[in-house]
C-alpha cells in the first residue's frame, strides 16, 4: 500500500488564539496533512530557520530550513508581527520565497486582502476555517514543491486513476450526496479571495 499523498505535505500554522490554533490543527489532520503550529510569526521564523531580523536578505540572517515546509498558512491580526509581515519575510527570502502562504483572518477588510494577494499570498480565508479549505491547499503545496516530486505525484495519481475506474458508480452516488449536503451548508455564502484574479470568489447562487 502507497503512502497517502496528502501526509507527504508539512503546514505551518500561526495563530495567536489557541482556539483557532486548536481548530485548523485538527482541520489539518482531518486532512492527513503533517501540522506544525505557532503562536506568532517570530516562532514561525524560528521554525522556517529564518531568525527576525531588519536585514532579512543577509546571509547572516538565513539558515537552512530546519524542517521541510511545504507551505504556510498564517493569521493576519497577531500582536508584534502580522500575517502580512510575516508573508514579507517569508517573500523576502530567497531560501523561503516559494513557500506557499495562505493567510486568513476573521475580518473582511478588501484593502488587506488586497495587500496580501498582491504581497504574495496564494489566498485569503475569511474564517471560520472549512474543511472544503483544506482540500484548496493541496493545490498550492503542489505548486510549491520541487518539479521532481510534482512529476512522482502526477504518475502516483495516473495509477489510482486508472485502479479507481471500477467504482465509478459509486463515486457518482457519494458525489451526487455530496452536492446536496454542500447546498444546505453556509459556507455557500462564505467567501473566497485568490490571487489569480484578485477578485471575489464566490460560490452562492444569486437567489
Amino acid at each position: 500500500m502507497g503512502v497517502d499523498p496528502e501526509a507527504q505535505f508539512h503546514v505551518l500554522a500561526v495563530d495567536d488564539s489557541l482556539i483557532d490554533r486548536k481548530l485548523i490543527e485538527r482541520l489539518l489532520r482531518t486532512s492527513s496533512y503533517q501540522v506544525t503550529t505557532v503562536d506568532s510569526g517570530s516562532k514561525a521564523l524560528e521554525v522556517l530557520g529564518l531568525m527576525e531580523d531588519p536585514d532579512i536578505s543577509s546571509p547572516a540572517s538565513t539558515d537552512k530550513n530546519q524542517i521541510e515546509v511545504n507551505l504556510v498558512i498564517t493569521d493576519y491580526c497577531m500582536p508584534g508581527m502580522t500575517g502580512y509581515d510575516l508573508l514579507k519575510k517569508i517573500k523576502g527570502s530567497s531560501n523561503l520565497k516559494d513557500i506557499p502562504v495562505v493567510i486568513m483572518s476573521s475580518e473582511n477588510v478588501p484593502s488587506r486582502i488586497n495587500r496580501c494577494l498582491e504581497g504574495g499570498a496564494e489566498e485569503f480565508f475569511l474564517k471560520p476555517i472549512q474543511v472544503s479549505d483544506m482540500i484548496r491547499l493541496r493545490l498550492y503545496m503542489l505548486k510549491g514543491r520541487p518539479k521532481e516530486q510534482q512529476q512522482s505525484q502526477q504518475q502516483e495519481n495516473k495509477i489510482t486513476t486508472g485502479s479507481s475506474s471500477c467504482n465509478s458508480n459509486n463515486n457518482n452516488n457519494i458525489n451526487k450526496r455530496k452536492a446536496i449536503d454542500e447546498g444546505l451548508s453556509p459556507e455557500k455564502r462564505r467567501p473566497r479571495f485568490s490571487r489569480n484574479s484578485l477578485a471575489l470568489v464566490s460560490y452562492e447562487k444569486e437567489i
